[in-house]
């Protein structure tokens, strides 16, 4: 057994279509399910059906392809994933085939649905190759019991093969953004389809399926410090407060949103589009008479409360950094039309997408990290998809608002990889066939 190196229990998974709580008879508490699938066996993803052709054929070089390219997943108890410090324990099982104690490993196709133990962390088949002792069992079983699987020889020449094949997949490098689909299991269509498809930018991104409710991400190590690093989030009630703000669009910066509201306020008045100097203009107006309403005197129930005026040159400030940002959007505006995010003459609304799309995406994460139930993440998902619906026209609007907000929050105009990747997210969601942006109606 080895350390793992830093990545980002329960029911049946859905091939078994298992509803109810998995029997461990191995060694140690855990091992694979003892089901083999039905005889009208449906691949759950592109990756077990990958899996099966090549098993099929006997083209065992495309099956470790395969098999090297997955995030390959272990099962841990929690307890001890919580209390190792990146350590990782395995659990050998016995196999009535190889007459060995073997190894399980699932692809992400083939896990059950996150309950509270045990958990799910990824790996790859370098990874097992650098970390495997002597000691260990002669054999690395994927996707046990099922019509894909495949049992790998663990001695030294087996190991060497695992290397090869690991190390052509890191000389290629990722696949780039590719639409991945949970086939079997997922939703599709409906209500919490059209939810996680609010999270698509991020799932796409990240390489994980778009429509997988039952979340395991990069496994439960990993998204706990994905929470941890990025968000703070390392308990419930830290959660349920992220994905509360991110709901009511709370951490999109309110300026953002006053000078977009502002904007689209001006086009209703004046019926067409509205010029970059008029809109500054028209901000400094706002600003420099709120703070004049700021500074008189309020008659409240209390008496007579004095009013809070701002000095002449923090309100220049405030109106220069307004007039700034207003410069700011137009630019990223004008390049969104260059790059087909915006059609011409289109522009952004408001930038609530950013928080709801990723209220999609904490959904999910905490579902991982075993911070909330399957039931909570389904509301949430579905809260998101409703609230994006009610806001924008259509995938395009919504996405051009989202990613207005991520280079708003992240890019600081250089038009770097903060755009350029989410650019190339957008132009996928928006373009393939099997995309859910194309197969899911707006309304």
């Amino acid at each position: 057994m080895g350390l793992t190196t830093g990545h980002e229990g329960g029911a049946l998974p859905a091939w078994q279509g298992g509803t109810g709580a998995r029997e461990f008879g191995a060694p140690g508490g855990f091992g694979p399910p003892g089901a083999f699938g039905p005889p009208g066996w449906q691949a759950p993803s592109a990756i077990e059906r990958g899996l099966y052709e090549a098993k099929a054929r006997a083209d065992w070089p495309a099956y470790y392809d395969l098999v090297a390219r997955a995030d390959l997943y272990m099962m841990q108890s929690r307890a001890y994933a919580d209390t190792s410090s990146g350590d990782s324990r395995f659990h050998p099982y016995w196999n009535p085939q190889t007459q060995t104690m073997c190894l399980a490993v699932y692809t992400a196709g083939m896990l059950p649905e996150p309950l509270p133990d045990p958990v799910y962390n990824g790996y790859t088949l370098g990874w097992f190759a650098r970390v495997w002792q002597p000691q260990d069992p002669p054999y690395l079983v994927v996707n046990p019991g099922s019509p894909c699987e495949g049992v790998l020889p663990a001695g030294p020449e087996g190991r060497q093969l695992w290397q090869r094949h690991d190390a052509a997949v890191e000389e290629h490098g990722p696949a780039g953004d590719v639409i991945h689909t949970l086939e079997q299991g997922g939703p599709l269509t409906g209500r919490v389809a059209f939810g996680l498809a609010v999270g698509a930018h991020i799932a796409v991104a990240n390489g994980r399926f778009w429509n997988s409710l039952a979340y395991h991400g990069r496994g439960y190590t990993d998204e706990k410090r994905m929470l941890e690093r990025w968000w703070g989030v390392t308990t419930r009630e830290e959660w349920q407060d992220s994905l509360r703000r991110l709901l009511a669009a709370d951490m999109v910066s309110g300026v953002w949103e006053f000078v977009l509201q502002l904007r689209r306020q001006m086009a209703l008045d004046f019926a067409g589009p509205v010029d970059a100097d008029h809109w500054r203009q028209a901000a400094g107006n706002v600003l420099r008479r709120r703070a004049e309403a700021a500074a008189q005197p309020r008659l409240t129930p209390d008496g007579v409360t004095q009013g809070s005026p701002v000095s002449p040159a923090e309100l220049d400030g405030q109106v220069a950094g307004v007039q700034r940002l207003i410069g700011r959007i137009t630019r990223y505006e004008a390049r969104f039309r260059a790059d087909g995010l915006l059609p011409e003459g289109g522009y952004v609304r408001s930038v609530e997408a950013w928080d709801h799309g990723r209220a999609s995406g904490m959904a999910r994460w905490g579902l991982a990290a075993r911070l909330c139930t399957l039931a909570e993440a389904e509301a949430a998902v579905v809260s998101a998809g409703r609230l994006v619906q009610s806001a924008y026209r259509s995938w395009e609007d919504f996405s051009a608002a989202y990613v207005l907000g991520r280079c708003l929050h992240f890019d600081d105009e250089e038009f770097g990889d903060w755009y350029e990747s989410v650019l190339a997210t957008h132009r996928v969601l928006t373009t393939d066939p099997a995309s859910p942006w194309r197969t899911l109606p707006w309304v």
